[in-house]
């Protein structure tokens, strides 16, 4: 096949995947892109490489360098496997898990990283079936694995997916580890002789199903930590619906839930099916709120629900909502969420100890403050971290390995971690979590509304405003974070609309005005942009860019005594600065940004 498209540095590209890859539709898709001359789309798809990071991979399902693909995963595992042989001499002992979701090629990704380990040496514990991502965390600290593998792209389009990495702690992989595991992909890209003949997995006796096991000993387990109403549970005559957004949680969820007790579970039968294509959503990101919930509130109405559940693709986030006295549904946010699961989980620990004092409690940088203020009244340790489940997830495995108790940690982004038994966000545990704290709740005649309108009053109203832009432009992204760090004679802006500000903390550059000597405590990078200013209103704000989408997003709160003012003004005191804010520093209309939808 000819490859002539005008730059050299392309066909060079091009040819050398066309020469390594084996699977005959991406070869076709570059062959078919070749003879109608698309030069601007094979650009796109061989201009850059995907990067590998701590979120591991997430892209299209295309052919390209920069797309996620059979030569990409086997690459990737590739340079996972000889980095792993190269940090920890016990691997071919130890051995690794690999876990799938039920988008299309997951199971085939799984299989060619599996075979390419299991050549190499290493036992793997291969899942026969599609399984929550949660699953592989738990099974890595269960069996004392050496890492993990879940290819998913969580939440993202039906044409996407992704690949995440787990290390021998349990954790998702933090810099150095995934410094290290890239530059040996880098060091591979060539297949090796056998990497694309996965035959050997059948036949092999390194490789091990843990499905079954890990199904059962994962509900065991998170039931006789989690659970402390089974009684009340079995008689409540509160209703649960329930729907997985056609991913791979009702199996689990329905399992755990009956193992907490409960009777029944509503399903939103249209997307209890796994269905890689999402038929019924347009995005199957329950972290949207309402618009992805459509099925859920009529199956609940029409069957006398008060509360639904509801996990994404994957089943690693929760969002529940809960039916009003007027028939209106309210859609919990992370922050709310994180704030009833966090009283929840501390007072079902104050019963069985004496002391917790010395016990921890974790929120990402973006969330709210509400366990910070509830340590400060109750007594516990908050950590802040930064954003995402792989920060706390390390930090509370070293605490555990200096024999201290971390209760649970939250982002708001949905994603919650209610015990040490999985160091990553677990939207099943949550979910029966959830359902217990409500049933409980209604032997009080109280709702989840209801509780957490009494936390308010007891450790303040935080009030938050969180939303995003879409920028597909990683130079205009680039340009607007600059612009902010230099907005006012150089520096950082002092005051927006005539408030002052009276912190800076820039996660990018490390520069943080809160500390004595200006540098930040919290971890920095500057492969993406953080930052969040502090306001004499009271108000704190973070821009700051998403690690797997194209997004500029934006995270808002207020904090205040209810004795003192009412919530409708805090809120709109809230929303008006927020909006001046983004205006003042984003510029979306000058930099054509496209805001969230409703």
């Amino acid at each position: 096949m000819e490859v002539r498209t005008g730059d050299e540095t392309l066909d060079k590209t091009i040819k050398q995947w066309l020469e390594w890859d084996k699977y005959e539709p991406t070869r076709q898709e570059v062959c078919n892109l070749l003879k109608e001359k698309n030069v601007p789309e094979l650009k796109k798809r061989f201009g850059t490489r995907i990067a590998f990071g701590t979120a591991g991979l997430r892209a299209r399902m295309e052919a390209g360098t920069a797309r996620i693909n059979d030569l990409i995963i086997i690459q990737t595992a590739q340079g996972i496997l000889t980095h792993l042989l190269a940090v920890n001499k016990d691997c071919k002992n130890s051995g690794v898990a690999i876990g799938y979701d039920h988008r299309h090629n997951s199971r085939r990704y799984a299989e060619l990283s599996a075979a390419i380990m299991v050549r190499a040496g290493l036992p793997v514990y291969l899942f026969s079936h599609t399984s929550p991502t949660p699953f592989v965390p738990y099974i890595i600290r269960q069996k004392h694995l050496a890492a993990g593998i879940m290819v998913t792209p969580s939440h993202n389009p039906k044409g996407d997916n992704g690949y995440k990495v787990y290390w021998g702690n349990g954790a998702q992989i933090i810099p150095p580890v995934d410094k290290g595991i890239s530059a040996a992909i880098l060091s591979n890209l060539e297949p090796w002789e056998h990497s694309w003949d996965t035959s050997i997995i059948a036949e092999s006796p390194l490789v091990t199903d843990p499905y079954q096991q890990v199904f059962t000993s994962y509900m065991e387990e998170i039931t006789k930590r989690m659970c402390h109403h089974g009684n009340i549970n079995a008689a409540t005559k509160l209703k649960f619906t329930y729907t997985a957004m056609h991913g791979v949680g009702t199996l689990a969820f329905q399992a755990l839930f009956k193992k907490f007790g409960f009777q029944d579970l509503i399903l939103v039968k249209e997307q209890v099916e796994e269905d890689p294509n999402f038929t019924t959503v347009k995005n199957p990101n329950p972290e949207e709120g309402k618009s992805a919930l459509n099925l859920s509130f009529k199956t609940a109405d029409e069957n006398g629900s008060r509360v639904i559940l509801a996990n994404d693709p994957d089943a690693d986030r929760l969002a529940v909502a809960e039916r009003q006295g007027d028939g209106s549904w309210k859609v919990f946010n992370g922050n709310e969420l994180g704030t009833l699961l966090g009283w929840w989980i501390l007072q079902c620990y104050k019963k069985k100890n004496e002391s917790w004092n010395d016990v921890h409690m974790f929120a990402s940088a973006v969330s709210s403050k509400m366990l910070n203020s509830m340590a400060q009244k109750d007594g516990f340790k908050f950590e802040e971290t930064l954003t995402g489940h792989k920060w706390m997830g390390n930090r509370i495995d070293a605490l555990m390995q200096e024999g201290k108790k971390s209760l649970f940690a939250f982002e708001e982004a949905i994603g919650f971690m209610c015990c040490e038994l999985v160091l990553d966000k677990d939207g099943v545990s949550a979910g029966a979590i959830v359902a217990e704290l409500a049933t409980v709740l209604a032997t009080e005649n109280k709702s989840l509304v209801n509780k957490l309108d009494e936390l308010y009053q007891d450790y303040g109203y935080h009030f938050c405003s969180n939303s995003y832009y879409i920028c597909h432009s990683p130079e205009t992204t680039g340009a607007i974070f600059e612009r902010i760090r230099t907005l006012e004679n150089g520096s950082y802006p002092s005051q927006i609309s005539g408030v002052k500000v009276t912190g800076i903390r820039d996660l990018t550059t490390g520069h943080d005005s809160n500390q004595p000597d200006n540098k930040a405590i919290l971890p920095t990078s500057r492969s993406s942009h953080m930052i969040t200013f502090s306001f004499e209103n009271g108000c704190v704000a973070t821009l700051r860019t998403s690690g797997t989408e194209p997004k500029i997003k934006y995270y808002s709160e207020i904090c205040g005594d209810l004795s003192k003012s009412d919530k409708s003004s805090m809120q709109e005191k809230l929303r008006t600065f927020v909006s001046t804010l983004v205006q003042e520093l984003l510029q979306p209309d000058v930099h054509g940004l496209i805001p969230k939808a409703d």
